[in-house]
């Protein structure tokens, strides 16, 4: 059964300068989307739900210490890493999410485990991680989340503030991973994780376990996964105002993401993009930044990346 499905992913927004992205460096960002692609298309591909695969994806770039989300999360001002995740099922609106978050290996699989064990939607620190165990997900040490880029990205991030300079690499800053798809029946779903931004207060809360702001999915319309400057999109309420341009604009899937990333968060100076796939199987990713590590799978089993503003690539595993 591998008709009619669409699974599409980000790896964040705010990338590696173009200027000092290697050869090597580009290779692995494009393989790690690849896996995920891969991963998500398996369960798309077996007739699975939505729900199930953009978990799957989502997984993967946890587990890759590429992306800031998972083992790759970045660190905050007091030197520790608070993750958030959710994910939202189109069919029912049901919904889970996780906030200041430490332990779990996979953050997305608690916000379902928040989703599928309780009567709440968010649950935050102690609680979530508390959940996480009753429910056996596996948990990682401080070595296992630990990577030296993050911490010294910290440490950068923290001097520049310092001195009052922006070098304007929001690589540096911020990044998330999310997953959108639609399967064979029809459903969707989408799912988000991240470690948050670079040097951000110890208890803030971004956009991505805020339904609405950085996650959302409605059968009716679209599901959209978000990435960037997420005090913008949570001010502008991107997800859900992508779906409210579909359902009562009657805009299309392309022009309502265009107009949320280029109009909505660009005229408050939020930088970032998202990734959206429609009822209708069709697909967008814009960004008003440099680049965004992005790519989308169909019933082909052909894995399409992209960093910059290029056309995507076919990329193999």
């Amino acid at each position: 059964m591998t008709s009619s499905f669409t699974l599409a992913l980000h790896g964040g927004a705010g990338t590696i300068l173009r200027a000092t992205m290697t050869e090597a460096r580009e290779a692995e960002y494009r393989a790690g989307l690849a896996r995920a692609l891969h991963a998500g298309y398996a369960v798309l591909a077996a007739g699975g739900l939505a729900l199930d695969a953009v978990t799957a994806s989502v997984c993967v770039l946890e587990d890759e210490p590429l992306f800031n989300a998972g083992r790759g999360a970045v660190f905050n001002t007091a030197g520790t890493q608070e993750m958030e995740a959710s994910l939202m099922d189109g069919r029912d609106w049901r919904a889970g999410a996780v906030t200041m978050l430490f332990g779990p290996k996979n953050p997305i699989l608690v916000a379902r485990a928040v989703m599928e064990r309780t009567e709440h939607v968010c649950l935050s620190g102690d609680a979530a991680a508390r959940l996480a165990e009753e429910a056996g997900l596996p948990f990682g040490d401080t070595d296992y989340f630990f990577t030296q880029a993050r911490w010294d990205a910290l440490a950068e991030t923290l001097r520049l503030n310092a001195e009052g300079v922006d070098d304007g690499d929001e690589s540096r800053k911020h990044g998330t991973v999310g997953a959108v798809a639609r399967d064979a029946a029809g459903n969707l779903a989408a799912a988000t994780s991240t470690g948050g931004r670079t040097a951000k207060l110890a208890g803030r809360i971004g956009d991505t376990p805020i339904l609405g702001a950085g996650t959302f999915a409605d059968n009716a319309s679209c599901a959209v996964s978000c990435t960037g400057h997420g005090e913008s999109f949570m001010r502008r309420v991107t997800a859900h105002e992508l779906s409210a341009r579909m359902r009562h604009r009657g805009e299309d899937l392309r022009t309502a993401a265009d107009q949320v990333v280029m109009g909505d968060l660009a005229e408050i100076g939020g930088a970032g993009g998202l990734v959206a796939v429609g009822a209708d199987g069709s697909f967008a990713l814009p960004f008003n930044c440099e680049g965004m590590y992005r790519g989308h799978i169909g019933p082909d089993g052909m894995a399409w990346t992209g960093i910059y503003r290029e056309d995507l690539v076919a990329t193999a595993l």
